[in-house]
């Protein structure tokens, strides 16, 4: 009785949060990931193409393309539509039209170390071993979304034939941005010219959103309250992990997760890798 009264009185309030609790429309186009696959960066990429009369920022990425996590169940439904909502979420069957964002495990698990550092979700002192052991065992405080490969094979395995599923990997938007974005303007059904694609790089760039960041730090929900000696914009790059990540961890993550690593296109280097039984989208490469 108390909670209900409680969530209702959130709900009234605008103070809830939408999560997986709002109410979905048949022309919303959802941008998914696991979290620290790129989808911040993509939040740009696509504000800025399909909104370029906007000056793009932290301080309106939330009403732009809103994130069900930081939301309320009021926000979203006062989104124009047709909307374009952010989310860390596993499958959804409502989610009919969905651009879906995969990164190489091994580079996440370093990223979304630091980004908790970052949050004082973890301490610094916390040993970066014992954080993998976490990351790959669902321990991490995001645990509701899933494991990587809960998250991500729940929507691959589920959605990737369909011709209204786009997925995209993040070390293929770093090698040739330009051919990626010109993949999500088809699904969105933009067509820009090859000037505004490369205005909206641009826009977009790492650079710029670190500026950003300086500048917005406090009006943004996602770095508001968090640490400022490390940066959200992370160094937006790929194989990191060759270098950072103990090679413990290395095989952890994929002994674990090797097979769905391997129909992904991402190369095994402590482990064979194992035979993949399921049926993969062929787009991937």
């Amino acid at each position: 009785m108390i909670y209900g009264i409680k969530a209702i009185t959130k709900f009234v309030l605008g103070t809830d949060k939408a999560d997986r609790n709002f109410a979905v429309y048949p022309d919303d186009t959802f941008l998914v990931s696991y979290p620290r696959s790129g989808n911040t960066w993509t939040r740009f990429l696509i504000a800025n193409l399909v909104y370029p009369e906007k000056n793009v920022s932290f301080a309106n990425i939330e009403k732009l393309i809103p994130d069900t996590a930081s939301q309320s169940n009021r926000a979203l439904k006062r989104t124009p539509r047709p909307r374009i909502i952010k989310t860390h979420q596993y499958f959804d069957h409502r989610y009919r039209k969905t651009i879906y964002i995969v990164r190489d495990p091994r580079d996440i698990a370093l990223s979304y170390y630091d980004f908790q550092r970052r949050s004082r979700q973890i301490e610094d002192g916390y040993e970066l071993e014992r954080y993998v052991e976490d990351f790959v065992c669902g321990r991490l405080i995001s645990a509701d979304w899933g494991t990587w490969a809960e998250n991500v094979g729940s929507w691959v395995y589920t959605r990737g034939q369909r011709k209204e599923f786009l997925l995209l990997r993040y070390e293929d938007m770093i090698k040739d941005t330009a051919s990626e974005l010109a993949r999500i303007a088809v699904f969105l059904g933009v067509e820009p010219s090859t000037a505004e694609l490369h205005k909206t790089i641009e826009l977009s760039s790492a650079d710029r959103m670190r500026k950003l960041e300086k500048l917005e730090a406090l009006q943004w929900i996602g770095t508001r309250d968090h640490r400022k000696d490390i940066p959200f914009v992370g160094k937006a790059r790929s194989g990191g992990w060759r270098t950072s990540l103990p090679e413990r961890s290395v095989h952890q993550i994929e002994s674990a997760w090797g097979e769905l690593m391997t129909v992904l296109g991402y190369e095994l280097v402590t482990i064979n890798a194992p035979m993949a039984t399921l049926n993969m989208p062929r787009r991937i490469r």
